[in-house]
């Protein structure tokens, strides 16, 4: 099975997030998405205040995607030693599930800083990538999936939540409801 592996901190997931996922499954690009929720992005100098918990992202994740086929969350870097680079997490799902070929998806954002990763040689050398657009950076040396753009971002969203505005365009009706009932980015 080809198996894209689309990493994030998912602070919250929106639709932006499931919608790739979706579009990159019904294109027949890969078989699956699994979305792996970061515990520790090495490369975000976020506020750790503004980050729910572990737990919390696995679970929304897991309501935004439970009506969605083809996508799977997945919270297999839990395992994995800390900071988790994404090298780390392709070779570990490459032992574990060696009858799979893994597929690495990343925004043009993060293409763009993408020889800063932690062996990103290596990562290109063994492991396709699949670049998507995002609004505001350009694609460079790859030619970009054709996907939904959405100019929206979790950071946005934890701001708009922060001071009670609307965010139910962009957050699924059951993520938006354990958002309110655990007092997330309050």
């Amino acid at each position: 099975m080809k198996i894209a592996i689309y990493g994030g901190s998912y602070n919250p997931i929106h639709r932006g997030h499931t919608e790739l996922a979706q579009s990159l499954v019904s294109q027949g690009l890969v078989d699956q998405v699994w979305l792996m929720v970061s515990p520790l992005n090495p490369l975000k100098e976020s506020n750790r205040s503004e980050y729910a918990t572990y737990d919390d992202r696995v679970r929304m994740a897991q309501l935004a995607t439970a009506d969605i086929d083809g996508v799977v969350v997945s919270d297999f870097e839990r395992t994995l030693p800390l900071p988790s680079y994404t090298i780390t997490t392709l070779n570990a799902l490459q032992r574990a599930y060696p009858e799979h070929q893994f597929v690495l998806v990343v925004g043009a954002d993060n293409w763009q800083t993408f020889s800063r990763w932690y062996k990103s040689d290596e990562i290109r050398r063994r492991f396709p990538i699949l670049v998507y657009n995002r609004p505001g950076y350009e694609v460079r040396d790859t030619e970009p999936v054709d996907t939904p753009l959405y100019d929206i971002s979790s950071t946005r969203l934890r701001a708009a939540l922060r001071k009670g505005e609307s965010t139910a365009d962009w957050l699924h009706p059951d993520v938006l409801q354990y958002i309110k009932e655990n007092h997330l980015y309050e």
